[in-house]
């Protein structure tokens, strides 16, 4: 990978709130809408973001991280590119439920997940190593894009904890960083074990 490549600006976005986030209910990769106030939090985002002088836009393809890459788009006069890889974790039948109901049922799995267990598939759903994987083919893939100006990745919490980006941030939320260091960061013990050693998160924030 060149210099160059290495260097670009990618900025990190997570979706902005969604109707889920603010009745406090776990999603995974079921596809709640965006709230009223989550659509403000876009607009306020894009504007935020209008001179980054955006490239490219690759988002997630479920409602709330699109709706808000869309809203992003508009502003920045970039069509976005939607992903599957970009997802957020599946949750399986965890999707739907608040933090309350699934320590009651599943209490051992939660503090399994907390923990960073690897190989847990909370609600039947997707692994940690499984999650790391996708990232990893997704990034590997960055350097790829046309051009050299900056690109934007509309993505959701599990997605960035598995890039290195810790606290988790709040809804719609931007950091900027590089492709080398996203790539450094998913190389250093092959990702996972690195993965595995993020300090655990508050319920809240895995929404």
């Amino acid at each position: 990978m060149s210099d160059a490549v290495s260097a670009r600006t990618v900025w990190l976005i997570r979706h902005a709130e969604s109707e889920w986030n603010a009745t406090g209910r776990w999603q995974g990769q079921r596809d709640p809408v965006l709230s009223e106030r989550g659509r403000e939090q876009a607009r306020r985002l894009a504007a935020t973001l209008a001179d980054a002088q955006l490239e490219v836009i690759v988002a997630s393809d479920l409602a709330r991280a699109r709706e808000t890459a869309l809203i992003v788009g508009d502003v920045a006069g970039v069509t976005p590119h939607l992903d599957v890889r970009l997802r957020e974790r599946d949750l399986g039948y965890w999707s739907g439920l608040t933090s309350v109901e699934i320590v009651a049922r599943w209490p051992r799995d939660l503090a399994r997940l907390r923990q960073r267990d690897l190989e847990l598939r909370p609600g039947g759903g997707e692994s940690l190593r499984a999650l790391h994987a996708r990232v990893a083919e997704f990034v590997a893939v960055l350097s790829s894009w046309p051009g050299d100006g900056p690109l934007a990745i509309v993505t959701h919490a599990g997605i960035l904890r598995a890039l290195g980006i810790t606290p988790t941030p709040g809804n719609a939320a931007a950091r900027s960083v590089t492709i080398g260091a996203l790539r450094t960061a998913l190389a250093e013990d092959g990702g996972l074990q690195w993965a595995s050693r993020v300090p655990p998160t508050c319920d809240e924030e895995r929404l």
